[in-house]
């Protein structure tokens, strides 16, 4: 992949990651999920209300929690916006696969990282087997944002860090719980 491509794969992901906020401070990210004003972040970025979104254009709107999964990490916010962009997730995921991760790391907007699936989401019993993990160098303020394919298809939504790999949600994982599948619950 030469340089221009990673420029326009990165400019593309921007108009698809908002800045989720409570008051004056940021809390992290999020990713346009429909275009009709529907917005994925994780469950511990939106934990405070009021919240508001700045959106790519540097607009920022008032939002509100419409599912939040605190055991999944994961909410649904909603916008009163329309026509914006939003993400197709990716059809698979394989170790190896480039990625590249977007968020606001330490109060640096629409910042770009590159790296690699390190490990697919597993059968296992513990609940992180059930995520991607990404060797992937991610800060504070990249939670809830995407994981894109190098053809900007989503293949997650950044969570955590543990034992210094990144760690996200798998968009089929995003997809089920948007539809109210509480089926992917730990039993």
């Amino acid at each position: 992949m030469i340089d221009h491509e990673i420029a326009g794969l990165a400019d593309w992901l921007r108009r698809v990651t908002v800045e989720v906020r409570s008051g004056a401070a940021s809390r992290g990210a999020g990713v346009i999920w429909q275009a009709d004003g529907l917005i994925v972040t994780n469950a511990h970025v939106a934990t405070e209300t009021p919240l508001d979104v700045r959106l790519p254009n540097g607009r920022a709107v008032p939002a509100r929690v419409v599912r939040r999964d605190a055991s999944w990490d994961l909410a649904a916010v909603r916008v009163d916006a329309r026509g914006l962009a939003a993400v197709e997730p990716a059809p698979e995921v394989r170790p190896g696969q480039l990625i590249v991760a977007v968020g606001h790391p330490l109060g640096l907007p629409g910042a770009i990282a590159l790296g690699v699936v390190h490990a697919v989401p597993s059968s296992g019993g513990h609940p992180l087997d059930r995520l991607l993990r990404l060797d992937v160098r991610l800060a504070p303020g990249n939670s809830g944002g995407p994981v894109a394919d190098t053809a900007g298809r989503v293949l997650g939504v950044s969570t955590m860090i543990v034992n210094g790999l990144a760690h996200a949600i798998p968009s089929a994982l995003v997809a089920r719980f948007l539809e109210g599948d509480w089926s992917h619950k730990a039993a």
